[in-house]
């Protein structure tokens, strides 16, 4: 679409010249009176033949200052490109069509536009004798245009703050879980460190006593047996209780790893599972709730660690807040399977209050929760449906009915088809 800039729609009063060409055809003459668009007639010399009452209108002109006179005398602005148009008309007899007008009209100061077409004119033996131009005003659809599109980016960019806003509370979400790892490894840890300290302070007391009878020079073949059995038994629960620490750490060093990288491995399913439950079992226990683990062996997958473990966390800690929220007991439960030769089938389950149908269809709707007055943000499911399919290449449903618990069935591809490229944010 070509587009002319005009400044000035001004208008000078001249006398009609007698050259002026009038259309006494009826028929022509009703359209002009009629049309709903500005139509004029200009000479091949750029002169006005006819205006149209609705031209007047659109334009804020006066058909007696222009008719008879050429576009120079009357608007000087459009002069030189409606002059080409009329010689691009003559030359290849072809219309000129969807040509921009830009300007202001002489009774007024705000910029209008219009889009016209230009058309030739011919006589019955087919020689062109002037050009039809039509005019119709665009001003209010270019606003509309205009409103349009600063609501539009308005609206992206509202769209962009709400994708920051949400990738911030999902690595908040995140952080929180890892978070809620740490305190469950370093509850685990507990337990067989503090029976090591406790073994190894009865080891020292025995110590401190046999030392002492041999300073008093009244050891005995009994003590001397009696010692080194203790010690045995000693170092023997040393070894179990810090080599669990020990497996803990490893998990915990392996699990906060895969959270923080978007690494690629090959792992299998039911240990990964297993330190994943690690840091979960404690708040799991605190609250009478098992976590039974049920996993086909040797199943292996060639996927991304972090984000099955943010899934398997937010399932869990799922079930924890909504169906157990009323403080009582049960069971949630992981079963992991071959699904054809490809995939692997994940049935996460619980036997809680379930969800209503109303509930159910939002679910995986980011920010909705139903327990925003204790802190839930909303992002729990919403990232594990995330993390299922944009990452983990899976598939993801969800069941339930009011008061039969609640069922989240995964299928997910044992070698993954697209890895992170290096660098991408973390999940």
């Amino acid at each position: 679409m070509r587009r002319l800039v005009v400044k000035s729609m001004g208008s000078q009063s001249a006398a009609l010249k007698s050259e002026v060409l009038l259309f006494p055809q009826p028929a022509l003459q009703l359209i002009y009176d009629t049309a709903p668009i500005g139509l004029a007639c200009l000479s091949l010399d750029c002169r006005y033949l006819q205006i149209n009452q609705r031209l007047t209108e659109i334009c804020g002109i006066s058909i007696e200052d222009h008719l008879g006179r050429t576009v120079r005398d009357c608007v000087p602005a459009l002069a030189d490109s409606v002059e080409q148009i009329v010689r691009s008309i003559m030359q290849t007899g072809e219309p000129v069509t969807g040509v921009e007008v830009a300007g202001q009209r002489a009774d007024q100061r705000e910029e209008r536009s219009w889009i016209t077409y230009w058309h030739p004119l011919r006589a019955q033996n087919g020689e062109i004798v002037a050009v039809n131009v039509a005019a119709e005003e665009i001003t209010e659809r270019k606003r509309s245009d205009r409103a349009m599109r600063r609501a539009r980016e308005a609206a992206e960019a509202a769209l962009e703050h709400l994708r920051e806003t949400q990738a911030s509370l999902i690595e908040a979400e995140k952080l929180a879980a890892l978070g809620r790892l740490v305190a469950g490894v370093a509850h685990e840890i507990n337990g067989p460190v503090g029976s090591s300290l406790t073994v190894a302070s009865s080891l020292q007391r025995r110590y401190e006593v046999f030392a002492a009878e041999i300073g008093r020079g009244e050891l005995r073949r009994s003590t001397l047996n009696d010692f080194v059995d203790k010690v045995r038994d000693a170092a023997a629960q040393l070894i179990v209780n810090l080599n669990r620490a020990s497996e803990l750490v490893q998990s915990f060093k392996q699990v906060a790893a895969d959270r923080s990288r978007l690494d690629r491995r090959r792992f299998e399913v039911g240990e990964l599972t297993e330190q994943v439950f690690v840091g979960l079992r404690p708040q799991l226990r605190k609250r009478g709730l098992a976590l039974e683990l049920t996993c086909e062996p040797n199943l292996v997958m060639d996927s991304l660690p972090g984000p099955y473990g943010l899934v398997l966390s937010n399932l869990v800690l799922n079930s924890v807040v909504h169906a157990f929220h009323d403080g009582g007991t049960g069971t949630i439960t992981f079963n992991a399977r071959a699904f054809g030769d490809d995939e692997v089938e994940i049935v996460i389950s619980d036997d809680g209050c379930g969800i209503s149908p109303q509930i159910l269809q939002r679910a995986f709707d980011p920010f909705f929760t139903t327990r925003r007055n204790e802190g839930a943000t909303g992002l729990g499911l919403h990232i594990v449906h995330s993390m299922v399919v944009d990452r983990l290449e899976g598939r993801l449903t969800l069941s339930s009915e009011p008061g039969t618990g609640t069922i989240v069935r995964m299928i997910l591809p044992r070698s993954i088809k697209f890895a992170p490229q290096p660098g991408a944010a973390g999940v």
